[in-house]
């Protein structure tokens, strides 16, 4: 992998972040994040205002990787660069969002869970791609059945991912970092339990060590 992909893949986890008051809360939520070594935030496009969310966390946590996820529209990736967004996740595969995201070098790790969409980001000399949504779509098990024909990619699954299963999923070479919001619920968001956020990201970042050790 390459050096930024292999950052990522050493925090080991990503938090799937819904903002509902970016305003609010994205500096003390990237300070939480932080606090429990968890310096990677993936800010969706699920509410309003995730561009801002991405500004804001960035500029009041200048070391952290704060990227943008349920990307489904160029402008998105334009106003995340703006913002000063490191990398992209989509939810499918868009040949026309990978290639733009390419096109204005910014990493981009888009949704793929069949043959053919692994195929398709063959073509784009991807490393990294995200599985979504894992649990539903077979799990750990797809996934490595999945590794045998195209043992190129490292994968990101998410959805489905909690305490009970990352070390699971993060004992197989093939995964990459495994992305996850139970660290980041709206309840503990929306009552800026930043406490409670932090703990829960440090109980993960000992499941990472455990998992790859």
């Amino acid at each position: 992998m390459n050096a930024f992909n292999q950052k990522i893949s050493e925090i080991g986890v990503v938090p799937v972040i819904k903002l509902n008051h970016p305003e609010r809360d994205a500096a003390d939520l990237g300070r939480a994040l932080c606090a429990g070594g968890v310096p990677v935030a993936e800010i969706t496009f699920r509410a309003t205002g995730a561009d801002i969310a991405i500004k804001l966390m960035k500029e009041a946590n200048s070391d952290m990787i704060v990227g943008a996820g349920t990307v489904t529209r160029t402008e998105q990736i334009d106003a995340v660069i703006a913002a000063g967004g490191e990398f992209i996740v989509t939810p499918g595969f868009d040949p026309e969002l990978v290639q733009y995201a390419q096109e204005k070098s910014i990493p981009i790790f888009p949704g793929c869970t069949t043959a053919s969409e692994y195929h398709q980001a063959l073509k784009y000399n991807l490393e990294v791609i995200k599985f979504f949504p894992a649990e539903q779509s077979g799990g750990l098990a797809k996934i490595k059945a999945l590794s045998a024909p195209f043992p190129m990619f490292h994968v990101m699954p998410t959805g489905g991912i909690s305490l009970k299963n990352l070390k699971e999923y993060l004992s197989s070479p093939v995964i990459a970092a495994c992305g996850g919001s139970y660290m980041v619920t709206a309840d503990l968001i929306d009552n800026q339990k930043w406490d409670e956020i932090t703990e829960l990201c440090k109980k993960s970042r000992e499941i990472v060590k455990e998992a790859r050790a």
